[in-house]
């Protein structure tokens, strides 16, 4: 009894984004070790038959261009949900190491259909895409949440959400993830490979009170965009968005990162990566002053403060989650505060009082509590709730 090979998948690829690639001299070894692993897992799922397979995520934009975040990933035919081309072991919210495991289509190939015109792009090297659309004159969108349509060769159509922030619109909160939505009691070393490799979001504790808290924000600013900064990797952008909205805790896009090696690091820096997010932002909508929240944990403070000094008339406030001793202590300690600003007095009892900012005629509020119940009391007394 014989038994049927499957047939090799075809995949579109950037060619001459991939022969750039590959003729950089820039790249490193580590560089070059992962191009060989991602290539030679594309070529095992095409060899299996696996079919290309889009994962839509949320995006951001305002009336005139839109942000697009995807992954091009290779998944069973079998692995289905909703109709829709979704690898289930994803889907299913299982321990976060499966999300690993469905084969990167390094370059993809994808058309992205907004506002009735179509728009081709490329995923990067490790099948993640990160682009941004420029609208042609008089095909705005409206502001509010927006479909639009990612496709690639040999993939069903999928949709993907994408917030259209108007330009009247002058609030909006950036909202770290681990230790300040999230609460982890976990040593930073091994925290983000815990809660990528081993956790599921089932398994994953809210922090007390910050959902209520920042829907609260949301009500007292109507229309405002939540953004989610992390340093996790993208392969888990599903399984955060299910426990975020599990939780009850604002829809918003996620800035995630790529674990990978660049050309000067074997590893993306974390603080980097929020430092970059930020200025982006601050540059993409220079009318919307953010609400900065974060934990005392690790580098949350100091690169908000040094953020608001730079852009000071793009902050509103400052909350940082303070971590219970414990999590304090798996943390590392708590965050070393810049020197020679008011809200970095400390209490005798090791408390952070409330505090401002100055930053020349910019007068910032920052704001600590253990949880958002706490943290809401301070914001109605700043007028902020």
């Amino acid at each position: 009894m014989s038994t049927q090979q499957p047939q090799s998948t075809e995949v579109s690829q950037d060619l001459a984004a991939l022969r750039t690639h590959y003729s950089n001299r820039a790249r490193n070894r580590a560089m070059k070790i992962e191009d060989r692993w991602h290539q030679l897992r594309l070529n095992l799922a095409r060899k299996r038959g696996q079919d290309v397979t889009v994962l839509s995520l949320a995006g951001y934009g305002s009336p005139r261009w839109v942000r697009l975040f995807s992954r091009i990933v290779m998944a069973p035919d079998s692995q289905f949900e909703g109709g829709r081309r979704v690898a289930k072991v994803i889907a299913d919210g299982v321990r976060g190491w499966r999300n690993f495991v469905s084969a990167p289509v390094p370059f993809a190939e994808v058309t992205a259909q907004v506002a009735g015109h179509q728009f081709n792009i490329a995923a990067d090297r490790g099948g993640i895409v990160d682009a941004v659309i420029e609208l042609p004159a008089g095909a705005e969108l409206e502001p509010g949440w927006q479909e639009i349509i990612l496709e690639a060769p040999g993939a069903e159509p999928t949709a993907a959400e994408v917030q259209i922030i108007s330009d009247e619109v002058t609030d909006g909160i950036v909202c770290d993830i681990d230790d300040t939505v999230v609460v982890t009691k976990l040593p930073r070393p091994f925290l983000a490979a815990w809660n990528s490799f081993v956790l599921d979001e089932h398994a994953r504790t809210p922090t007390p009170g910050m959902a209520v808290m920042m829907e609260r924000l949301l009500q007292a600013s109507p229309g405002s965009p939540v953004i989610y900064v992390s340093t996790g990797a993208w392969n888990v952008a599903q399984t955060l968005t299910r426990f975020l909205t599990r939780n009850l805790y604002p829809f918003g896009p996620l800035l995630l990162t790529d674990w990978g090696p660049t050309e000067d690091r074997w590893f993306r820096s974390g603080q980097r990566h929020k430092v970059e997010q930020l200025a982006r932002l601050a540059e993409e909508f220079p009318q919307i002053k953010w609400i900065l929240i974060g934990d005392d944990g690790q580098h949350d403070p100091s690169i908000y403060a040094d953020f608001a000094r730079k852009h000071p008339d793009s902050v509103k406030a400052v909350i940082i989650r303070e971590l219970t001793y414990s999590e304090a202590v798996l943390a590392g300690g708590r965050a070393e505060q810049p020197d020679g600003e008011e809200l970095l007095k400390v209490t005798e009892t090791g408390e952070h009082p409330p505090g401002i900012q100055e930053v020349g005629q910019y007068r910032i509020p920052w704001i600590y509590g253990p949880d958002g119940k706490d943290i809401s009391q301070t914001l109605t007394e700043y007028d902020l709730l």
